[in-house]
């Protein structure tokens, strides 16, 4: 069994990509354990990560497909905490999503994602952008 951890943020369809993305592996459905983190820069309501529904989404698209999934939250730097959610879980995979961005931004994945690429000690798959 192998274990990917999935960086999630308030995009659904993002969300759901990196979930397409998982369940698009070879043996997932059998082999594969998912934790989905959500890292709150601010939440003023109290939500729990598990209300986000991005997080929803992406939990119920991989339980519909016999996926284990776990979800998990944190506060503070988003890629610091799906890094330390995939050191802290012994990931074999990170998984977080690519958005497209200006003509001067496109060199760039994202700060996040960018962040998490440049800085894993472990491999990460950056799954497709899905904004318009």
């Amino acid at each position: 069994m192998y274990h990917v951890v999935i960086g999630v943020d308030d995009n659904e369809e993002r969300a759901l990509a990196c979930a397409r993305a998982v369940a698009d592996l070879p043996g997932a459905e059998t082999g594969a354990r998912v934790t989905i983190i959500h890292s709150f820069t601010d939440n003023p309501s109290g939500a729990s990560a598990s209300q986000i529904g991005s997080v929803r989404e992406a939990t119920e698209f991989l339980e519909e497909r016999g996926i284990e999934v776990s979800v998990t939250e944190s506060s503070g730097d988003p890629a610091e905490q799906i890094l330390d959610a995939a050191t802290d879980g012994d990931a074999n995979l990170i998984v977080v999503a690519g958005r497209k961005r200006s003509p001067t931004g496109k060199a760039l994945f994202g700060s996040v994602t960018q962040s998490v690429i440049l800085n894993a000690d472990r491999p990460v798959m950056v799954a497709g952008d899905t904004d318009d």
